[in-house]
């Protein structure tokens, strides 16, 4: 406002710049539409519009000035054309990088340099800060193990026992319990073992697994979806839906190793690491784990083959195993011996392989047996078959007076031939029969243990379940499935609430009005599988 009243009352209409230098000429100009502004002569216009700031020259003088020098020198700021990549790095000095760095700069070693084996790696392991972000990274309410650690019991001295068993992998004294067996019930009625390591077992193995994930990742192949950062089964479900449908597929090869967890041959997975790692105390710890063995019914058994299935490090490494014996081989085939159309998805020990031909097809599997017993595996005869499946199964079967095409298991779903509403050929998945059997045999079980609770209570928890069905098993077209699946999950509900008393008079009409909020209806969760691996592919590109 001072600026503008000398501005009007100067005859002249000039005005002085009052934050110039002593000393510094200064240029008037004459008023046109407002108070005249002067400018210093040999300077940048800055703030223009849409151009950017240039150096700012600093203002404040230093605090010594002298004839000839300068005890205190000013510099300004550079001009900013993109924003900083900050690192992941703790700001804090005396504070050691995290994992996420860790991990950073070993797949940037990894892709600098493919073919190198990595030799320094063991002191990531012992890195305090590294089992500490490892610990809190676990399952709070997860089973202990054989020395009966929990995760509760462990964190009231955290600090003190992560330093503890640091010192113990630091100094090599460090000595790997044995795994306590369990069994759970599988789909089919059999049993499957699964191994409960110890705590400290639950931490290292959690470091060891992300530093083995980081040097492999790169080299897995992109068929490979089981136990990787990034991929679920749905990926590989969609990836299978999609080949089969874009592809002149005709035959499909479900094919299952037997035991795959305990007949991986120690002498063959260990060479599989070194190929990589050069650290030899990495594959001394990954060793101690293999031989720790298993304590089943208060007896200890050791054997020269298998990984107990459960471990943390367990799955990354038969990946490894798998990448090796498997991946590497069926590349190569397809590239030298396949002169069709050859598809591969393959989801931890469970792999299709579709091929236009069926004499491709018949050679493939007969050389698959004999690479599997090369690594001293074996196909699931039962689970391994080949049939006749593809856009061209059903007129082609028909042309022979044959029935409709077969159907095969993968990952929890019944594939079948079928048509669009607009007669395209398309592939169907349903819900499997057996896990759709063996999940409502659990939920009765859980009915009569929760039958006297209160009804909100057990709404919530039949609510969560249901919820957890429809994530999973909610894909297109299998709505039916979904639907029959609640309606059964309903009349076990019922059927345990009117045991509740001898004179109870519950009836389906009263439930049903009683449950009708408690209960989600059935939704569709999952895209078409097109439209997931098209998004995933504009993501990535």
């Amino acid at each position: 406002m001072l600026n503008r009243l000398r501005a009007v009352q100067d005859p002249k209409h000039v005005r002085k710049h009052i934050e110039r230098e002593p000393g510094e000429p200064v240029v008037a100009r004459k008023r046109k539409h407002g108070p005249c502004r002067e400018v210093r002569r040999r300077t940048p216009m800055m703030n223009g519009d849409g151009q950017s700031d240039s150096c700012i020259v600093p203002a404040k003088s230093a605090n010594k000035v002298c004839l000839k020098e300068t005890a205190e020198q000013m510099e300004g700021r550079r001009l900013i054309k993109g924003n900083v990549d900050e690192s992941s790095m703790s700001r804090t000095q005396g504070r050691k990088e995290d994992v996420q760095e860790t991990l950073k700069r070993i797949r940037q070693a990894v892709r600098r340099e493919p073919k190198q084996r990595m030799t320094s790696l063991y002191h990531h392991v012992y890195e305090v800060e590294n089992l500490r972000e490892a610990y809190f990274s676990l399952k709070k309410n997860a089973a202990a193990g054989i020395d009966g650690e929990t995760w509760q019991h462990y964190g009231e001295e955290l600090e003190g026992n992560l330093e503890k068993l640091s010192g113990r992998l630091r100094r090599g004294a460090y000595r790997a319990p044995a795994v306590r067996r369990v069994y759970i019930p599988k789909a089919d009625g059999r049993m499957r073992g699964l191994g409960v390591p110890a705590l400290e077992d639950k931490i290292v193995q959690r470091v060891v697994a992300q530093i083995l994930s980081a040097i492999w990742e790169p080299e897995f192949k992109g068929f490979s979806y089981g136990f990787r950062a990034g991929r679920s089964a749905h990926d590989a479900l969609d990836a299978l839906a999609v080949g089969i449908q874009q592809r002149a597929i005709n035959w499909v090869l479900d094919a299952d190793i037997r035991g795959f967890f305990d007949t991986i041959s120690h002498e063959w997975l260990e060479k599989m690491i070194e190929h990589r790692v050069g650290d030899r105390r990495i594959t001394a710890l990954i060793r101690k784990w293999l031989r720790a063995g298993v304590m089943e019914e208060g007896k200890l058994k050791r054997g020269e083959e298998g990984t107990p299935q459960g471990g943390l490090v367990s799955p990354v490494l038969a990946n490894i195993y798998l990448h090796h014996a498997f991946d590497q081989w069926a590349q190569q085939w397809r590239k030298r011996e396949a002169r069709g159309a050859m598809i591969i998805v393959r989801y931890a020990d469970d792999f299709v392989v579709g091929f236009e031909h069926r004499e491709e097809a018949e050679r493939f599997q007969g050389e698959l047996k004999e690479r599997m017993a090369k690594f001293s595996l074996e196909l699931h005869e039962e689970k391994t078959r080949l049939i006749e499946f593809g856009r061209h199964a059903a007129s082609q079967r028909r042309e022979r007076g044959e029935g409709k095409p077969e159907t095969f298991n993968f990952l929890g779903f019944t594939h079948i031939c079928g048509k669009t509403r607009g007669g395209k050929f398309t592939v169907v998945r349903k819900t499997m029969r057996k896990r759709m059997q063996a999940k409502l045999k659990d939920l009765k079980k859980e009915f009569r243990r929760r039958m006297h609770e209160d009804l909100r209570e057990q709404g919530k928890w039949v609510s969560a379940v249901l919820r957890g069905h429809y994530r999973y098993y909610g894909v297109p077209f299998n709505s039916a499935s979904l639907w029959s699946f609640a309606y059964h999950v309903q009349i076990l509900w019922h059927r345990s609430l009117r045991r509740r008393s001898q004179r109870n008079r519950l009836t389906w009409e009263r439930f049903t009005r009683k449950v009708k909020r408690l209960v989600p209806a059935p939704r569709i969760c999952h895209p078409y599988p097109s439209q997931r691996l098209s998004r995933r592919f504009a993501v990535t590109t």
